[in-house]
């Protein structure tokens, strides 16, 4: 019987094995779609249907760079183990080369793509053979690619953190020393922004509006003159039970510690009462300054250019202030920082339940 390439791509899609190997069992099994599925996991190239719902959460994120061209990916797997196994590391050697000649702008275009070592094969081809070797569930998560006037890559943890940072305007030997210097402050301090132009209206507007409400969930936060008109007002309500008031007694005259005594049910209503009196305090030019003083710190910490340098002798001096003693034209355009399992739910494992379930204990 003739195999076609319709029947390889059907049985594909059932096993998750490789082209060649849906070929090869079709052929063994003369066109029979349910021989040939079972040929396959007698072989063990199906062997990835069975880990499919396997939590992949170790792995490497891998960097590599050709002139200014940079690519990252972060390919999974289950344990640590095989994140340090050679045949898993050379498999992500390979991918984040394909990353890097890649002209895919998504995974599933990079999935679907011919494999750099095999043309014969799609990248996820490649991937579940490697599953059927391995022994394990992998996954190709994510990758990412920059072009620009000056590149620099920086790993850390053997692979645990990838960076990438693009720079437009300068591309001497000091610019790309600079760049490798803030590739590992983003690895370090984990900018979500460039720089604060990126933040929008309604982002810091929602920044805003939960600090205000963070705070007077925290009156001890509070201006002194705030806190106690609530602390006189819980009293005068008999919000507060006499104990607590009794404590306030106490320590009133020592305003730094009266948290440490207070009752937890003190504390919830004296933020119950803040929040109800939350227009009034809002109007307040003090509280607000004190609002928009933690909200500028928690952008200062969030923006590359506003962080402070970490490699700065004073400890002052921000990264843009030291970007600018390498080169004024030299602007970073983007940066790229994966971390392996970043965002995903990682399954905990218990071995000694596991034993005592096989053994019916």
């Amino acid at each position: 019987m003739a195999i076609t390439a319709g029947m390889v791509k059907e049985l594909r899609e059932l096993t998750g094995a490789g082209m060649m190997d849906c070929k090869k069992a079709l052929t063994e099994t003369n066109g029979n779609m349910d021989e040939a599925v079972e040929f396959l996991k007698k072989s063990g190239a199906a062997k990835a249907i069975k880990k499919a719902s396997r939590i992949a959460a170790e792995g490497i994120c891998k960097v590599v760079s050709e002139g200014n061209v940079a690519a990252v990916v972060e390919v999974n797997s289950e344990t640590d183990f095989v994140a340090k196994n050679a045949e898993f590391q050379n498999f992500v050697e390979v991918v984040a080369n394909q990353a890097l000649a890649t002209s895919a702008t998504d995974i599933d275009a990079f999935l679907a793509e011919p494999w750099k070592e095999d043309a014969t094969k799609t990248v996820n081809d490649a991937l579940v053979e490697k599953i059927a070797v391995i022994g394990e569930k992998l996954s190709i998560r994510r990758f990412e690619k920059v072009t620009a006037d000056c590149v620099a890559t920086y790993t850390h943890g053997g692979g645990r953190i990838g960076v990438l940072v693009a720079a437009e305007g300068a591309s001497d030997d000091a610019s790309k020393e600079a760049l490798g210097n803030i590739a590992m402050q983003i690895a370090a301090m984990n900018p979500q922004y460039i720089s604060k132009d990126e933040i929008s209206a309604d982002e810091m507007a929602k920044r805003k509006e939960i600090t205000i409400d963070s705070s007077l969930n925290t009156p001890n936060t509070l201006p002194a003159p705030i806190l106690n008109r609530l602390i006189s007002k819980a009293i005068a309500e008999k919000v507060w039970s006499d104990e607590d008031i009794a404590t306030y007694e106490e320590q009133k005259n020592n305003m730094k510690f009266l948290f440490n005594f207070l009752s937890e049910e003190a504390k919830t209503a004296l933020a119950g009462l803040a929040m109800a009196d939350k227009d009034s305090i809002v109007a307040e030019k003090m509280f607000m300054g004190a609002v928009d003083g933690r909200v500028a710190k928690e952008i200062k910490e969030i923006t590359l250019l506003d962080q402070a340098y970490v490699k700065a002798a004073d400890g002052k001096q921000t990264v843009g202030q030291y970007l600018a003693t390498v080169s004024k034209d030299l602007k970073i355009t983007k940066m790229v920082r994966f971390e392996v399992g970043e965002g995903m739910e990682k399954k905990n494992e218990d071995f000694a339940a596991e034993v005592a379930k096989q053994m019916g204990m």
